[in-house]
């Protein structure tokens, strides 16, 4: 039998009386619950749709489904773009995912569209199962020729799926000829959060035109034969660096120069002439 000091008797003693009175539990002492089992974040109730009221000088959003509603599973995006279809005048946009903003951003800053639409309209289709589903459409492209694209993004695990390819399918087959001349799939896995990221001040930059910028950066490189980072091109470009750091992300927006948009595009990033 163990033989007990009075040294650890009156420890005992002190330590049966602190945890009679404290109301609290030593981190270490007891497994927390949300430790052991809860490994994501908290499920929110749903929340209705975001209603915008009228914003001076901006055309509203006009899609037929507000999709800005809670979602535990996507991030809603709301911003403001510019196309031709409207004289440039800045219009309300939502997406119902980054992904949907992504296509959409990269859409609107080419020089061959004329008009972006979100949410553009509504179809009916049976599923595999012969029930009747109601699908939004992401996206309705317009390219200055006339030609209309519906633009059709989901994420790589879906699409990957048997029942997402029959899905697709049925829903070609049933959204009528006079809508679009054709749908493309996008898989929304292709824009990483860097290169959303980077679309996202192309589009300000490149509604935030510099024309003389653009012109001296791009002759700069085409004249240079040495240079490897952004960075090298500043002291070439007869205008301030904030002007001409602009001007190179104008230039990659439009195809004049090439970067890998999956890294921060910045001073120290790699650029190149496209050929």
């Amino acid at each position: 039998m163990k033989d007990y000091s009075e040294f650890d008797v009156l420890l005992a003693e002190q330590m049966s009386r602190r945890n009679s009175k404290r109301k609290y539990i030593e981190r270490g002492e007891v497994p927390v619950d949300n430790d052991t089992w809860f490994h994501g974040t908290k499920k929110l109730p749903r929340a209705s749709a975001l209603t915008l009221g009228e914003i001076h000088g901006v055309l509203p959003f006009d899609g037929i489904r507000n999709p800005s509603s809670r979602s535990n599973t996507s991030q809603k995006v709301i911003f403001t773009y510019r196309v031709p279809a409207n004289d440039w005048v800045p219009k309300v946009g939502m997406a119902e995912s980054w992904g949907e903003a992504a296509t959409g951003l990269e859409a609107i800053m080419s020089p061959n569209i004329y008009d972006v639409v979100f949410q553009p309209c509504k179809v009916r289709f049976h599923d595999e199962d012969g029930h009747t589903r109601t699908y939004t459409h992401d996206l309705l492209v317009t390219f200055r020729n006339g030609h209309r694209r519906l633009i059709f993004v989901r994420n790589g695990s879906s699409l990957r799926k048997p029942q997402t390819q029959r899905q697709i399918n049925a829903i070609v087959a049933a959204t009528p000829k006079e809508i679009a001349d054709d749908m493309i799939v996008v898989n929304a896995d292709d824009y990483s959060r860097q290169r959303r990221e980077n679309l996202l001040r192309m589009h300000h930059f490149v509604f935030h035109p510099d024309e003389e910028a653009d012109d001296t950066v791009l002759a700069a490189a085409r004249r240079l034969r040495s240079f490897y980072f952004m960075k090298d091109l500043f002291p070439h470009a007869q205008v301030p660096q904030r002007r001409a750091f602009a001007a190179c992300y104008r230039l990659v927006a439009r195809g004049s120069l090439r970067a890998n948009l999956d890294h921060v595009l910045w001073e120290n990033s790699h650029i190149q002439v496209a050929a």
